[in-house]
């Protein structure tokens, strides 16, 4: 059949968030001062400070006169300075737009398609993502995934992916967005998914990573699908599986 009816799907609730403790040697709880009966909380040099300041319907962090801000790091250890900040390490990942229907596909035409996805990684040495499902099935046939990156062909079975913005087939797809900005973000798009309008889709490859504690990297995914005449035609589904890993 040259058309087929085609539905592809991203599922937020089958994304999943791992926390690898890959480092034991680095003290997770941010290296306290306590004693039996006491503890120092988020010790400072500086002319003032408090971390919970509240009232009975709002709460404030104050600062006043630091010396140093900001994430500091060896190979074995580092420290977040600054009287703001939290001593209890995380990795956040979450997921927008995370349902797609495509409609029908034709064997001339490209379809397009875009989700994203933000990570965090707070008091880490950095984080992975990576695909961890297959490409879209139609009952037990599976759609012709991209093993190297390739460009679009129209009218050749293709299913691909890319994180960067992209003129081919189509005008669409983003560049990581960094907030507040890259000072403080660090996530970066893997090699093999870092060129424009060059398509790849590996089950279990790496697709997006840091190599330190970072804030917020917005990441968009751009999908191609492509058919040939000879593609079985059916529903198609795909349930794209993300698994973030933070390295601590």
């Amino acid at each position: 059949m040259s058309i087929m009816s085609w539905k592809q799907t991203i599922k937020a609730t089958v994304l999943g968030v791992l926390i690898l403790l890959a480092m034991p040697a680095i003290a997770l709880a941010g290296g306290q001062s306590s004693s039996t009966n006491y503890q120092v909380n988020e010790v400072f040099f500086g002319s003032g400070g408090e971390l919970n300041a509240c009232s009975t319907n709002y709460c404030s962090k104050q600062s006043a006169g630091e010396t140093a801000v900001g994430n500091t790091a060896s190979s074995n250890y580092q420290a977040q300075a600054g009287f703001n900040t939290d001593r209890t390490p995380y990795i956040q990942f979450s997921v927008s737009n995370p349902n797609i229907n495509l409609g029908t596909l034709t064997s001339t035409t490209t379809k397009t398609a875009t989700a994203t996805f933000s990570i965090e990684a707070y008091l880490s040495h950095g984080y992975t993502v990576i695909n961890a499902s297959g490409p879209p099935t139609n009952g037990s046939y599976t759609m012709a995934a991209l093993s190297t990156p390739t460009a679009s062909s129209v009218g050749t079975e293709q299913f691909g992916i890319n994180l960067v913005a992209n003129t081919a087939p189509v005008t669409f797809g983003a560049n990581p967005v960094y907030t507040p900005n890259n000072t403080f973000s660090f996530g970066q798009v893997a090699a093999s998914y870092s060129s424009p309008n060059l398509y790849k889709y590996v089950d279990g490859d790496t697709i997006a990573y840091s190599t330190a504690s970072s804030s917020i990297t917005t990441f968009t995914i751009s999908y191609i699908f492509n058919v040939s005449n000879v593609t079985p035609g059916g529903t198609y589904v795909l349930n794209h599986v993300l698994v973030a890993t933070g390295t601590y």
